[in-house]
């Protein structure tokens, strides 16, 4: 007998990695054979039998690795029934990373999903579900998160209501005994009552109980059933005893009453639940379920209406006034104003016209759009941002696993508290009744749900309440290590100022005319996207020298300096000539002087513009300078107040740029910043983060450009703006969809004000279960008062957390306004 895996490899380009891989894994210690695929990039493992799979997929995951690749992982998740506290949810996370081949589970005890992470071709769904099952828990897979969220079902009321009418008549008379007013039905009468409550109410204690010791395990559900059985036994005891025609102390109202309350808890629990996913569901409705698409735009077809799933990309859609726009995409024809507060926070409607781009589930003003469909499904900017949402929502924060390592011995130790209790009653002398009354009080007092819904319920609700505002947070880590931040870095251009900067001067050099420099710095950038480009172009067309531009070819990006071209003018029989156009460390490596262009390169970047320099590199000649070109950019309105709010917080503000000393000077005491780090290459930034990070601080760094990616990873907390690049958004861990620096100041206020909610829930739920076990141990609590705690513990715990819904970021105090606006510089590297 063997075992076959088919185990997906990344990393492989040719048939001598394929090779590598078959060599490294049939030296793994029990595999017979190994046969590497290229094309679908997965290796066929047979292995004997007698190996164990958990062994094995180790064995080859390190032979992999050695060999210089790595085995493909794949992402699941599922919706996971069954579970009602802490303990449930360690026990489905400890069965599914038991799954051969499961390298990461978590499991969210308030959003009742669960994340696997495995290695591909190995795990499958069919096989998670299975070890869930086993567990004693309902699993199915979750393909659209959004949907379940949004189309979720209320929890059920009935049985609460049944259970309280046929608990009241048995809780009355006991409320009344102090009065002097006895009113206790007879035991029959009590036990008619009392039965239904326990068996068919409860009956989902008993079940959820039994799965839990047949799994090895204890939960909420066997406490409550322990000693609620506890309660009622002992009243049939009694019942038994007792001589004909008396009235014995029954205890059924106490069974009854306490499974009443629990039920009455985990429904005000499920309804609270289902408000801390409603930034999910909100999200979610903004999606229209069907568009107007033009299938022949350029000609007189008609609009048809069909289901969103069948829009393609490059279709034409037609958002009338009013509706929300369908897809991602560009207006072709119309114009209106978009509003975009649902997606990034934005309170007053935009302006578009021909040529913007608009999101799917913003809302059309007046004018009717032709929209062309650039992304759809889950490569729109909905989809991602409530991927991104629910991914937040279901991870963990580093304190939460601490956490759990209590909740998983949690219920052990309160049964062997109450057994205890039963013991030294006796031993003292109260009784077998009364001690078996505290020990009913300790099993039912004692709830690990608090536990495992203090910190995922707070997370739910800050993260959601962030999202509304247009601030996602990528994952709980994020959100929890943004509390101690203690130092912010932010990047300039595109961050701190607009990042559109316009040519404010061109100065030539070296005997060319201003439209010759003009000319030729327009040809060296004419195929470049960068901001720096699009403001020489657009200065050039406003000289209506672009239809005399010379032709480029040979064009390269010079990362940090700036670019290389060569242009040929219509008709020069010389061969053209090849220049080099970027900043300042590029006109030191060529060695060019600036000559009489020095003092005005000084006085511009002493006003804040960024320098550029134009250079002609023959081959056969020395380099010539051509010229000089001069950038200014704005700053936003929003920086000002963004830095004195971080201020306010005990934030130190540093700013991480490649510009010029003096642009960034000018930006710095305008903004009131801490620190500069000027003239940096993008792959120094991550080196400056470090140094910043040396004596413990924990430090965010803000960006938006590809050059910010590797020290947005390198910080403790990367922020990206949503108006920058899709690479900077998935290095960071938090983004801001409007690319406004206030928002950093409110990420971080969210933050800690979540982790203030996490802190005291904690403490209640720890301190609750700290006082009040002893008090049930000692009899100073009697059952019902448990139960009624018990109940409510939960309740307060997600009550708590919802109040962060409230939350709304702080009005700016002061800012920038028209009339200060600065003109500041931009560099190729910033």
């Amino acid at each position: 007998m063997t075992q076959n895996w088919s185990v997906g490899i990344e990393g492989m380009t040719c048939a001598s990695c394929v090779t590598r891989v078959e060599k490294a894994l049939r030296r793994v210690p029990g595999v017979a054979r190994a046969n590497v695929n290229l094309a679908t990039e997965t290796a066929a493992v047979e292995a004997d039998a007698g190996v164990a799979p958990a062994a094995l997929l180790g064995a080859v995951e390190s032979a992999v690795s050695d060999a210089g690749y790595q085995v493909a992982e794949q992402s699941f998740e599922l919706a996971i029934g069954g579970m009602t506290c802490a303990s449930c949810a360690g026990r489905v996370e400890k069965a599914l990373r038991g799954v051969p081949g499961v390298a990461e589970a978590n499991v969210n005890l308030a959003t009742e999903r669960a994340a696997v992470r495995g290695v591909r071709g190995v795990v499958d769904m069919n096989a998670l579900t299975a070890a869930v099952e086993k567990a004693g828990y309902e699993a199915s897979p979750v393909t659209d998160p959004a949907q379940a969220a949004s189309s979720g079902e209320g929890p059920t009321w009935w049985p609460v209501a049944v259970a309280a009418l046929l608990s009241l008549p048995l809780l009355l008379p006991m409320l009344l005994e102090p009065t002097g007013i006895h009113l206790m039905p007879p035991p029959w009468v009590q036990w008619l009552l009392a039965t239904p409550v326990q068996f068919w109410l409860g009956a989902r204690f008993y079940r959820a109980g039994y799965k839990a010791v047949r799994a090895g395990s204890g939960n909420m559900d066997l406490l409550v059933a322990l000693g609620t059985s506890a309660a009622y036994g002992l009243s049939l005891y009694e019942w038994w005893r007792a001589p004909s025609g008396s009235m014995p102390h029954l205890y059924f109202e106490a069974a009854a009453v306490v499974i009443t309350l629990v039920l009455l808890g985990k429904w005000l629990e499920a309804r609270a639940k289902r408000r801390t996913v409603e930034a999910i569901r909100a999200l979610a409705a903004l999606r229209p379920e069907t568009a107007r698409v033009l299938r022949d735009p350029q000609g007189l077809a008609s609009e048809v209406s069909v289901p969103l799933g069948q829009v393609k990309v490059g279709d034409w859609v037609v958002v009338r006034a009013g509706e929300r726009v369908p897809v991602d995409g560009v207006i072709r024809d119309g114009a209106s104003q978009l509003d975009e507060s649902l997606l990034t926070g934005e309170p007053l409607p935009i302006d578009k016209a021909v040529g913007d781009t608009v999101v799917g589930g913003s809302i059309n003003g007046a004018g009717t759009l032709r929209v062309e469909t650039s992304a759809i499904g889950a490569d729109t900017a909905l989809a991602r941002i409530i991927r991104m949402v629910e991914d937040a929502q279901a991870g963990k924060a580093p304190i939460q696993r601490a956490v759990d390592r209590v909740a998983a011995i949690f219920v052990p130790v309160v049964v062997l508290i109450a057994i205890v209790t039963v013991v030294a009653g006796l031993a003292l002398g109260i009784g077998l009744e009364a001690a078996l009354l505290n020990a009913v009080a300790v099993l039912v007092i004692a709830c690990p749900c608090a536990l495992g819904l203090a910190t995922p319920a707070a997370i739910m609700v800050g993260t959601g309440a962030a999202a509304r505002q247009g601030i996602l947070i990528k994952d709980a880590e994020a959100l929890e290590l943004a509390h101690r931040i203690r130092v912010v870095a932010f990047d300039k251009t595109g961050t701190l100022t607009e990042g559109k900067p316009r040519l404010v001067a061109h100065l030539p050099a070296g005997g060319k005319s201003a439209e010759t420099l003009l000319r030729w710095a327009a040809a060296v950038q004419s195929g470049s996207s960068h901001p720096l480009a699009k403001a020489v172009m657009i200065a050039a067309d406003e000289a209506g020298v672009t239809s005399a531009m010379p032709v480029a070819s040979d064009v390269m990006a010079l990362p940090g300096r700036g670019m290389r071209a060569h242009i040929s003018e219509p008709g020069d029989a010389s061969g053209g000539h090849t220049l080099q156009l970027g900043n300042t460390r590029l006109l030191e490596e060529l060695g060019v002087s600036a000559g009489a262009l020095a003092s005005e390169a000084t006085r511009l970047a002493a006003e804040g513009r960024t320098i550029s320099w134009l250079v002609e590199t023959p081959e056969a000649s020395a380099a010539q300078l051509l010229g000089l070109l001069a950038f200014g950019d704005t700053l936003k309105a929003s920086a000002r107040p963004a830095i004195e709010r971080l201020h306010a917080l005990g934030v130190r503000c540093v700013m991480v740029t490649g510009d010029n000393a003096g642009s960034a000077k000018a930006v710095a005491a305008a903004l009131g910043l801490d620190e500069v780090h000027a003239d940096v290459l993008p792959e120094h930034k991550a080196q400056v983060i470090a140094q910043l990070k040396r004596d413990g601080a924990v430090v965010a760094m803000v960006g938006d450009g590809i050059n910010d990616a590797p020290a947005l990873a390198a910080a403790d907390v990367g922020i990206a703006m949503g108006s920058g690049t899709d690479v900077a958004m998935q290095t960071a861990g938090i983004t801001l969809m409007r690319g406004d620096p206030l928002r950093v100041a409110d990420a971080i206020d969210v933050s800690r004000r979540t982790w203030s909610k996490i802190r005291q829930n904690l403490f209640w739920a720890f301190a609750y279960n700290v006082v009040g076990i002893p008090l049930a141990a000692f009899g100073l609590l009697s059952p019902v008062i448990a139960g009624a705690a018990m109940a409510l513990s939960s309740v307060s715990v997600v009550s708590n957390a919802l109040l962060l819904r409230r939350w709304r970021p702080a009005a700016p105090a002061s800012g920038v306004g028209a009339s200060d606006v600065l003109h500041l510089s931009r560099d190729a590297r910033a």
